[in-house]
């Protein structure tokens, strides 16, 4: 089975952190942002097979980011995991296509198996696999 990966948008270091050290020990390749204009450098370099993005950002809003990236042809089938604290950010994620949403603080056991029932999901969808 090939590495996937999985491009991390969080500002805040610690979350990143752990976040960062869980996936990497179950085998994820991580590409890791701290804003919306590192993360369309990154995903210049490569694509990555889920997105996991938090909402308050320096220079954006994750749904915004979300619907940006569920509305462009090279990233839509991407699965996106929306993360927040915020209370009415659920609806705001949903509206901008995301296919998961996590409310902080997280069971860090409970992001990795959303991010591995979205992986799967995508899998199964893909036109690759057919």
């Amino acid at each position: 089975m090939e590495t996937k990966r999985i491009h991390i948008l969080e500002d805040d270091q610690e979350i990143r952190n752990v976040i960062e050290i869980l996936l990497k020990e179950e085998g994820f390749e991580l590409q890791l942002s701290s804003s919306f204009a590192e993360l369309k450098k990154n995903i210049q370099d490569a694509m990555p097979d889920l997105f996991l993005l938090d909402v308050m950002l320096p220079d954006g809003n994750g749904a915004e980011i979300c619907e940006d990236l569920k509305t462009d042809m090279f990233t839509k089938h991407i699965p996106i995991i929306v993360m927040s604290a915020q209370n009415n950010s659920e609806q705001k994620a949903i509206a901008a296509f995301a296919n998961d949403y996590i409310s902080k603080p997280f069971d860090i056991y409970d992001v990795l198996d959303r991010i591995n029932a979205q992986l799967k999901i995508s899998e199964e969808n893909s036109p690759a696999k057919a």
